[in-house]
């Protein structure tokens, strides 16, 4: 159990009320990623409250309509994963980093250059990122932000989405093994088993296609064919 003076609050709105509890702020966010570790070692505090800092206990009544059930360790496992769980400083600055270079990786695989066709360097977007002095929030999926966060850099970053339709046929020698590996990465959107291999029209985002086609030439020693049928906008 965390010490009072380490621990930060962890709070839910249900049925017209707020529920806070004291938590371990590691143990806390670790346990909303999965990570399995029991209440007793999360709260600083077995209580839920209305209101911690005055030490104002919620009633039975008011938990068992929020939750449907009074206890604690119950109660708190829903405020803490659907909840909002306080930050620390160190948190706060890790995750925001973390949520950034997830933007950067996600515009790099999505978008490309118009006026080259080809994807920006990770390094550039993070640039452009700093330039256009963008604020990413930790707190929300990466996708959430894209469009808000690319109109800001475009004024310095040319962007554009754009997705690829590839016909790819792998020898027979290496289909299983290609085919299996494609799906993983790649939309496929026909394929046909012939004598000879595997025959599939896929569908990318135009900024891996390079990691895409090194990835099928090394699983088939070279003897993949690919090539660009269409690009698709948007």
């Amino acid at each position: 159990m965390v010490s009072v003076d380490k621990a930060v609050i962890a709070h839910l709105t249900r049925a017209g009320h707020t529920f806070e509890i004291m938590v371990d702020p590691e143990k806390a966010l670790d346990f909303r990623k999965g990570k399995p570790y029991g209440m007793e070692s999360i709260l600083a505090v077995n209580g839920i409250f209305k209101d911690v800092k005055k030490g104002d206990r919620a009633s039975t009544a008011d938990l068992e309509k929020a939750f449907a059930t009074s206890d604690v360790f119950k109660v708190a496992e829903i405020i803490i994963k659907t909840g909002e769980v306080q930050l620390t400083t160190d948190q706060r600055r890790k995750m925001t980093e973390e949520k950034r270079k997830e933007v950067v990786d996600t515009i790099s695989r999505l978008c490309v250059n118009p006026q080259t066709g080809y994807p920006h360097p990770p390094q550039r977007i993070e640039n452009a990122l700093t330039e256009a002095h963008v604020t990413v929030d930790p707190n929300r999926p990466a996708k959430d932000q894209l469009r808000e966060i690319m109109e800001k850099i475009q004024p310095i970053l040319p962007l554009k989405i754009e997705r690829l339709e590839v016909a790819v046929k792998v020898p027979m020698a290496h289909a299983g093994r290609a085919s299996s590996a494609i799906r993983q990465l790649a939309a496929v959107k026909k394929e046909e088993w012939t004598n000879d291999g595997w025959i599939a029209l896929i569908e990318i985002p135009a900024g891996i296609q390079g990691d895409i086609f090194s990835r099928l030439n090394n699983l088939t020693a070279g003897t993949v064919e690919t090539k660009i049928v269409r690009r698709l906008e948007g």
